[in-house]
């Protein structure tokens, strides 16, 4: 084996042991990687830096404009509350997610469905106090499964359709690997609805507990025309807040304090809430209550323009020892304050009377440029903006979602190609207001696209060296006489390819071989055309393997082996499924 291919292989491997000990962030192994093709000259600075200008890579950066389109309308949360509902466990949960998941993966790109779900499941997942731990790598993995289903489901599954185009002048229909894939995505949904719940990791996400952290009090109204009117409320979501809880109902000037989760709500209704600083940002995503605080209204910004800021005042505060009443906080900062806290304890629900001290804590809703504006001023002692605390513009739901329809309905039309679909719709999301520019550029996970593209460089070495097709030449001899043992070892050596390299390079890689093997056993190439199909997107052991693994990698908090541990018995439901039935229904 040359030394060049010896190289590839050693960095390779490094590679996989780094992402395994979970010491080092993922994009900085990978890019290391990278540096060392370079260095070694193994790859010229543009076959290694190439994968940043894949289309894929492009792709997945325009759905995560989508996504947050999506997200800033509240479309997704309205999706989520469809499609997922309120189940009581985790098995259940995790139910509501696999099905329609792995059936919006089939009819259109895996990586849209993740990237538009894997917030919303975050939200919904601590709503419910499930840990995101248990939801996205189920996620990833029913994408994967349903892209399976169709020829435009995976990217992989495109690549190989043409190259059976280029080489044999196949024409395969839209469904007509669903005689597979179905009963794969059914077996590994069942799999996963029984096992992921005790075989995935139970770790925490980032949010705080309320007990633990500096509380406020925050009240909100329900709108006249609310859709939570005349709605229990433990049927309202109120009662399963992440961030906090209700404490007090005042409706026809009574306060209620004892609240009983059978009331219906009205329009009117003054809810109170005790709870961390994101408390407010949580309320404030749910359609039909608005702060009750009427100065919120008067801020001249639409409410795409706000975020929620929590404040320390400082020695310079110009209105220390006046009330909220008297100091025209909303006229001096063009901010209203939402929640006041003293000494770590809440201020009586009588804001305007709070006097100002040294030290008092302040929930504000303002503009985006406040922080900007204040955070090195001595007014305040500190400055610190709430993430995803914008109000959503609700009433652009239906826009977000002809939006996104259309690009589906595009891409499966091949009206355009999934990239040029991603950022037409990318587009159209920033031109139609749905999200403005600076979100949609911060919503973009840097660190995701950045190991997705440097994986495709060890995948360019792996070709270029000969490391690829040596190492495959030697686990395939070619003395093999039983056509149905060369589709098994194909199929394999696929998925160890998928595991470590990418799923794209591992079809690139396999294809050619697959064609010597059935020219020289005298038998058709299809089974293995579609076992490379099914072992390429079916990487489910590490996170390296397949776009949608990666971009759960972080989310979840997950570690290498939390991949090993749920995807090696999922892999082999798979191999063996696949194995039974693709001779059975493409002949040899």
């Amino acid at each position: 084996m040359p030394l060049d291919a010896l190289i590839t292989l050693f960095i390779l491997v490094s590679v996989v042991v780094a992402l395994a000990t979970n010491k080092v962030a993922a994009d900085f192994v990978l890019m290391a990687a990278v540096t060392l093709l370079i260095v070694f000259g193994i790859l010229s600075p543009m076959e290694a830096l190439g994968g940043f200008a894949n289309p894929g890579v492009i792709t997945i950066g325009a759905l995560y404009i989508v996504a947050s389109g999506l997200i800033e309308t509240g479309a997704v949360q309205w999706l989520a509350g469809v499609l997922l509902g309120s189940p009581k466990t985790t098995r259940a949960a995790q139910l509501r997610i696999l099905f329609p998941t792995s059936i919006l993966s089939a009819v259109t790109n895996n990586t849209t469905v993740v990237a538009m779900f894997t917030p919303a499941i975050q939200e919904w997942g601590d709503r419910l106090g499930i840990p995101a731990s248990k939801l996205l790598i189920p996620l990833s993995y029913a994408a994967i499964l349903g892209g399976t289903c169709t020829v435009i489901g995976t990217s992989t599954n495109l690549i190989i359709y043409g190259l059976l185009q280029q080489y044999y002048d196949i024409t395969l229909g839209l469904f007509e690997i669903a005689i597979v894939g179905v009963p794969l995505t059914l077996s590994g949904a069942l799999f996963l609805y029984l096992f992921a719940g005790r075989l995935l990791p139970n770790r925490s996400g980032t949010s705080e507990h309320v007990s633990e952290v500096r509380q406020y009090r925050v009240e909100f109204v329900v709108e006249p025309a609310s859709p939570l009117i005349n709605k229990r409320i433990s049927d309202s979501g109120l009662r399963q807040l992440t961030n906090g809880y209700l404490i007090e109902l005042v409706r026809d000037a009574e306060l209620q304090t004892d609240i009983n989760p059978e009331w219906k709500l009205q329009a009117g209704d003054v809810l109170a809430f005790i709870g961390v600083p994101e408390l407010a940002s949580e309320l404030r995503r749910i359609r039909g209550i608005k702060p009750a605080e009427h100065d919120v209204n008067k801020l001249d910004l639409s409410n795409n323009q706000r975020c929620i800021v929590e404040v320390v005042l400082g020695n310079d505060f110009p209105a220390l020892g006046k009330t909220v009443r008297e100091s025209r906080f909303r006229t001096r900062f063009n901010a209203v304050i939402m929640s006041a806290s003293q000494n770590g304890e809440l201020h009586p629900s009588e804001l305007r009377e709070h006097v100002f001290k040294v030290g008092d804590t302040l929930l504000l809703e303002t503009g985006e440029e406040f922080v900007d504006q204040y955070r090195f001023r001595k007014d305040f002692l500190l400055v610190s903006p709430l993430t995803h605390s914008a109000m959503p513009e609700f009433r652009k739901v239906p826009t977000s979602l002809t939006i996104l329809c259309a690009m589906i309905l595009s891409t499966t039309l091949g009206i355009t190609t999934i990239l040029e679909s991603a950022l037409l719709a990318a587009g159209a999301m920033i031109l139609t207001r749905c999200v403005n520019a600076s979100k949609a550029r911060r919503q973009i996970d840097l660190q995701v696209l950045t190991v997705i593209a440097a994986s495709f460089a060890l995948g360019a070495a792996m070709s270029s060296t000969g490391a690829a097709e040596d190492l495959a030449r030697f686990l395939l001899p070619d003395d093999i006489a039983s056509p149905f043992v060369a589709l098994v070892i194909v199929y394999f050596i696929t998925v160890i390819f998928t595991e470590v390299i990418t799923n794209n390079a591992a079809a690139v890689l396999m294809f050619p071989i697959a064609q010597s093997f059935s020219e020289q056993l005298e038998v058709s190439v299809m089974p293995f055309a579609v076992a490379i199909m099914i072992a390429a997107s079916a990487s489910f052991i590490t996170p390296l393997g397949y776009q949608t693994n990666l971009m759960v990698y972080g989310p979840g908090q997950y570690r290498f082996k939390d991949y090993v541990v749920v995807g090696t018995p999922l892999s082999i439901i798979v191999a063996i499924i696949t194995l039974l039935l693709v001779p059975i229904i493409w002949a040899f």
